[in-house]
């Protein structure tokens, strides 16, 4: 009897490779998730690199105006430099290894399930190294360039806003004020609160009522909320509220380690933080002979950083 000739639904119009279609397939489940569940990754600064350890962001000053007295000469006035650098992260990633044997007994298919759940640990972890980056912006205290008074971060106590709504938008409201008069400018403002804290505002009479013009600005049937003092809201489970010092949430080298005890909210504009790309997010897969599986890895290389103190807000209840 001859032996069959089997069609290799994973090879590439019959190529050696019978994995081949199979990993392009894994790659598109991995990068969907990825960005479905990203909610931060548009709203910072983004700049690849193509080999390095880090990235230099220039920072600079401002000047003033004065009225010139008649027959004397113009100078010129000096502006202030600094810069912000950026470092890479090690080398993140999530993997998972699936044994033939259990593939083989498996009723369902389960590399789809396991690809998402890689796209979206990595999501968001993304998630939270942006998010804590910003709150070390809302938290320091030394300006940037040196004479820049008010290129500082914001830090809002209010003992309640994590609870009543109407407190919570005073605290939005006091965080909005605090960006204009440091010229942060209006377009592009983000708010990010928890669910809790979400469906606080998304409740409220004062945020979601037609008879204040709040018309569009989502409603309490649908749960929703787009806007609080002009501020895009966001949510987000990925919003730290406690103090991170080790471990993979805290970066390599603690870079992002920073103490968010007690947040509420998080206001901001895209030019608080950065992120440098070494390697954006990729997969592999490779079939292990030894092992009779299959390995499958998820990963990127990435750095954040601090930009502009001066466009971040944290608010805290205590």
């Amino acid at each position: 009897m001859a032996n069959a000739t089997p069609s290799r639904l994973g090879a590439n119009n019959g190529g050696a490779d019978k994995d081949a279609l199979f990993l392009k397939v894994f790659s598109g489940e991995v990068l969907t998730a990825f960005e479905q569940q990203t909610i931060m990754m548009d709203k910072h600064q983004v700049r690849t690199i193509a080999n390095g350890k880090s990235a230099q962001f220039p920072v600079m000053g401002r000047t003033t105006a004065d009225y010139h007295t008649p027959g004397d000469e113009i100078l010129g006035d000096s502006i202030n430099h600094s810069e912000k650098v950026i470092t890479i992260n090690d080398l993140l990633l999530a993997s998972t290894f699936i044994a033939n044997i259990d593939e083989a007994k498996n009723h369902y298919d389960v590399r789809s399930v396991y690809s998402r759940e890689m796209g979206i640990a990595l999501a968001n972890q993304m998630d939270k190294h942006i998010l804590q980056t910003i709150i070390q912006a809302a938290n320091a205290s030394t300006p940037t360039v040196t004479g820049e008074t008010d290129m500082v971060g914001t830090v809002i106590t209010s003992a309640t806003s994590g609870t009543v709504a109407d407190d919570l938008i005073a605290a939005i409201f006091d965080a909005a004020q605090a960006l204009d008069e440091k010229n942060v400018p209006e377009d592009n403002r983000y708010v990010v609160v928890k669910p809790e804290q979400y469906y606080l505002l998304a409740n409220s009479s004062k945020v979601i009522n037609v008879d204040f013009g709040n018309t569009g600005n989502g409603s309490t049937a649908a749960g929703k909320v787009m806007q609080v003092a002009g501020i895009n809201v966001l949510k987000s489970n990925n919003l730290p509220t406690t103090n991170i010092t080790s471990g993979v949430d805290a970066g390599t080298s603690t870079r992002q380690a920073v103490d968010a005890s007690n947040t509420t909210a998080l206001v901001f504009h895209p030019s608080a933080a950065g992120t440098v790309k070494l390697m954006d997010l990729a997969t592999e897969s490779e079939y292990d002979i030894r092992r009779q599986g299959t390995l499958l890895v998820a990963k990127y290389a990435v750095g954040h950083g601090v930009l502009r103190n001066e466009a971040a807000v944290q608010i805290q209840s205590a």
